[in-house]
């Protein structure tokens, strides 16, 4: 459909009616929470349990373990967890938040969403005064999410209050070719101004379009139908527009302020991708090169980062998705560069696999837990999000240039230095006990009632899971105690007695009496349909 120019009847202002000065200055992420299974499978010993060629997962796909979640979990669980923890390691109290959005495509319920879930965390607070509810499209719901609390931030509808954006799924698949490519996990993320890690303004390249890549039409069950070599296409073609754009883009933000420039990957200090598997995304960043290659047609192929490749100046990039010659040759050209950018966000997903929403601020993660505050300040972080159907965005945060003892930045970096502890805690299943999990939760999915028979002390102290789902489909939450002796919830407190270290943004929110009820004694259910 051809746009009619004589149809538009009114012209929108390009900025707010006071200017820029009326907006939070910084605003993004603030604090960044972190949740995955306590369990994972080894794909080398999965490899062989399935009988196929040796390396087909751990080089093929460049995944190292997969992350699952016994019957005991479940997409209301996880966003329980992830919430709660984010909320007691900053010493947060729930009536500092004011927007509360789930993205995450794992349904369990076709009307009742995973947030109302959630606010039973703020009962006690007597907060109910949070806007957002949940967003869906694939693996792109939580960076709508995250969109959508950004923008509310910056809205004439902020009243000072956080925003929390909040990202969660788990990834199964059928026995098959593409059930080494799940996963599961939640993020938190805290949202509101003077962030370590602010968006650029302005800096949003998007591309949305039809595609039945990767669905989900059978309500009865949790797996995907995919069409592996379509999902693909879409995910670089999404990339090579997404990419165009934002750079045409920050190439007009920079003509603007005077800076004759033209942006490449380099101007990246990272960047971060979904990673459905780690693989993928060693061929996106080649994909990015490409894209940098063909856009300035005066590249010195002679030498730099282009030698060798002026055989490959005339091609198209809509041609070359599955072009051997060209994948291999930008993977070769890139090296450096996806050493340098792009590998140490994958962390997580090497470690866990897919968490489909989740995915790329995992990448995100990876990357913050990695590096040192006086590392990271100044730079610019390009973050590729995409959900199969399909919607992508490509845009880049600002990470703070105040790497100082006590600031937000350090404080980020603080909150995450233990990830690979955390992930290397795990405890390893057997391919066949992961086998029969898998079928367990095939066999019971969406019974009614239903007692779990996961093991509750095989999860991580502090882990929201579930007790029972009665006749009407009624589910019943209880969260394992914190009180085991383990590293990695050595951070946590009670959120009834927490000492609150990060303000409310404009300012302290008046905080309703507690109950002396901890935590570990509360039990909640999702209410009915």
């Amino acid at each position: 459909m051809k746009h009619n120019p004589t149809r538009n009847c009114c012209s929108f202002p390009t900025s707010p009616a006071n200017g820029e000065a009326t907006w939070p200055k910084d605003v993004g992420v603030i604090a960044l929470e972190i949740y995955f299974p306590s369990q994972y499978v080894d794909q080398a010993e999965l490899e062989q349990f399935d009988g196929v060629s040796t390396g087909k997962y751990t080089v093929g796909l460049g995944q190292a373990r997969m992350g699952f979640c016994s019957d005991r979990e479940d997409i209301n669980s996880l966003c329980l967890t992830v919430v709660q923890r984010l909320m007691e390691r900053n010493g947060l109290s729930y009536d500092q938040v004011g927007r509360l959005e789930v993205g995450t495509e794992t349904i369990i319920d076709k009307s009742k969403s995973v947030k109302t879930v959630v606010m039973q965390l703020f009962e006690e607070s007597g907060n109910t005064d949070v806007e957002g509810i949940d967003t869906t499209n694939a693996c792109y719901g939580g960076t709508a999410a995250l969109f959508n609390a950004v923008n509310w931030v910056e809205s004439s509808s902020w009243d000072g209050r956080y925003a929390l954006a909040v990202a969660g799924d788990i990834a199964v698949y059928a026995t098959g070719s593409a059930r080494p490519t799940g996963g599961a996990g939640a993020i938190a993320m805290l949202v509101g101004p003077n962030a370590p890690l602010a968006f650029d303004r302005g800096l949003r390249g998007t591309h949305m379009q039809h595609a039945y890549d990767f669905y989900k039409p059978d309500m009865a069950s949790e797996y995907p139908v995919v069409d592996g070599k379509l999902s693909i296409e879409c995910y670089l073609s999404a990339l090579d527009r997404c990419y165009s754009v934002y750079r045409n883009k920050i190439h007009a933000q920079w003509q603007r302020e005077g800076v004759d420039k033209r942006f490449s990957l380099e101007d990246f200090g990272y960047m971060v991708f979904h990673s459905p598997y780690c693989k993928l995304v060693q061929k996106s960043l080649a994909r990015l090169v490409l894209s940098d290659f063909l856009s300035h047609p005066r590249s010195n192929t002679e030498t730099g980062p282009f030698s060798g490749l002026e055989a490959f100046r005339e091609v198209k990039p809509e041609e070359t998705y599955f072009n051997r010659d060209v994948e291999k040759a930008f993977m070769k050209a890139s090296t450096e560069m996806f050493d340098q950018k792009t590998k140490a966000s994958l962390l997580v997903s090497n470690q866990n696999g897919n968490m489909y929403t989740p995915s790329v601020y995992g990448c995100l993660a990876s990357v913050i837990a990695q590096h040192t505050p006086q590392h990271l300040a100044g730079q610019r972080i390009g973050l590729f999000s995409y959900g199969s159907g399909f919607a992508a965005t490509l845009y880049s945060l600002r990470v703070s240039q105040d790497a100082t003892p006590g600031s937000g930045l350090d404080k980020l970096c603080a909150s995450l230095c233990d990830l690979k502890a955390r992930l290397d805690s795990r405890r390893k299943v057997s391919p066949a006990m992961f086998a029969e999990n898998m079928q367990l939760r095939e066999d019971t999915h969406h019974l009614a009632p239903y007692v779990p028979q996961g093991a509750v002390e095989e999860l991580f102290p502090g882990t929201w899971h579930l007790t029972r789902v009665d006749e009407k489909h009624r589910r019943e939450y209880s969260r394992r105690s914190l009180n085991d002796d383990l590293p990695l919830e050595a951070g946590l407190v009670n959120s009834t007695t927490a000492t609150e270290h990060i303000p409310s943004p404009v300012k302290k929110m008046p905080r309703l009496p507690a109950s002396t009820a901890g935590p570990e004694a509360v039990t909640v259910s999702n209410g009915d349909h």
